[in-house]
């Protein structure tokens, strides 16, 4: 006969070895609302296949616009792009609002850690971001890209050190590098120095040199990397979708390559470039420890005398008010989780 004790043990959650997915889908672009409810839908399903952490790809919530010009040539922009900039404020996602607000309800319905790509919205500006919640339902943070990738720069604003948080979780210390951010060596440094071991990647990149980085980054740092990538047609933006691409449904904007990488750079899952799916592998926390046996980037095999990078995670405001006796900043601080936070 069990013992109330075994049967306790038997409920206690494995933090050891478990079950994380990445979701490689589409969003419906410029639609917040409806987004937000695929993402329920996607995130129950992965659930199911009993993943406890669970990732989406970057600027899911509510488009990557990818071929989209936004009316800008050097010294003009359109009124056509200002209209679709306005579509794209219109569908961001403020925080905290009631987009945050569901998400949180989603992890917490499905028990799970949800990390998810959003678009953000901060006055004027919107920022690509990454969204954290823990099980209970919880937001414990966010990260703004630090460095948008070209074109990107158009739409999106730069994030400062303020919001480069790694969450210390039952599951291990989780944390987020958006697409060529990665590209970064002294970003990936800076999260290796905060012991991060699930690293997650959300990411706008298909091409097979992606691959190769995210296999890199795993043994570089170490840690499980969970590379996450939308998956679109032309038929997944609406038709007055001015791009690049045409107006075939049927044609692949982006292919995916979604993968998850342990800390020796072998593949648990993918990549997949088939089409929509939902990648789910087992993490053995115990590789991350074997793997630094010979490998410790910020411990053994680092020499401070030689290099050391220093970090400013300090909130930057555009504008500081000083009153008598008090210095007040005029815009709301960024960060939630500026360095290492434990989360319970």
């Amino acid at each position: 006969m069990k013992t109330e004790k075994s049967r306790q043990a038997q409920k206690k959650p494995n933090t050891q070895n478990f079950k994380v997915a990445v979701v490689q889908a589409a969003p419906v672009a410029f639609d917040r609302e409806q987004t937000l409810k695929k993402v329920e839908a996607l995130a129950w399903e992965a659930a199911g296949q009993g993943a406890r952490l669970v990732l989406f790809p970057e600027a899911f919530v509510s488009a990557y616009p990818r071929g989209l010009d936004f009316g800008a040539v050097v010294g003009s922009r359109t009124d056509e792009g200002r209209e679709d900039f306005r579509r794209y404020w219109e569908s961001s996602v403020e925080i905290p609002g009631p987009a945050v607000d569901a998400l949180g309800r989603t992890a917490k319905r499905n028990d799970i850690y949800l990390v998810i790509g959003v678009v953000e919205r901060d006055g004027g500006t919107l920022y690509c971001t990454v969204l954290f919640f823990a099980p209970d339902g919880s937001f414990l943070g966010k990260h703004r890209k630090v460095m948008p990738t070209a074109s990107e720069r158009l739409v999106w604003g730069f994030g400062d050190g303020s919001t480069l948080p790694v969450f210390d979780t039952p599951l291990g210390k989780l944390g987020a590098v958006i697409c060529w951010e990665n590209y970064l060596p002294m970003m990936r440094m800076a999260m290796y120095s905060k012991g991060i071991e699930i690293y997650c990647a959300p990411t706008a990149d298909a091409r097979d040199s992606w691959l190769a980085s995210v296999r890199h980054i795993a043994i570089e740092g170490r840690c499980f990397v969970l590379s996450c990538n939308q998956f679109c047609r032309r038929r997944d933006y609406p038709s007055d979708y001015r791009s690049a691409f045409g107006d075939d449904p049927d044609a692949i904007l982006t292919r995916g390559g979604s993968c998850i990488v342990d800390p020796f750079g072998h593949f648990l899952a993918g990549p997949n470039v088939d089409g929509e799916a939902i990648l789910v592998a087992e993490i053995d926390r115990a590789q991350i420890i074997r793997g630094k046996y010979d490998l410790d980037v910020v411990g053994h095999y680092a020499r401070p005398d030689i290099f050391q990078l220093h970090v400013d995670e300090r909130p930057k405001q555009p504008v500081t008010a000083h009153t008598i006796g008090a210095s007040v900043a005029q815009t709301q601080p960024s960060a939630v989780g500026m360095t290492s936070a434990k989360v319970a």
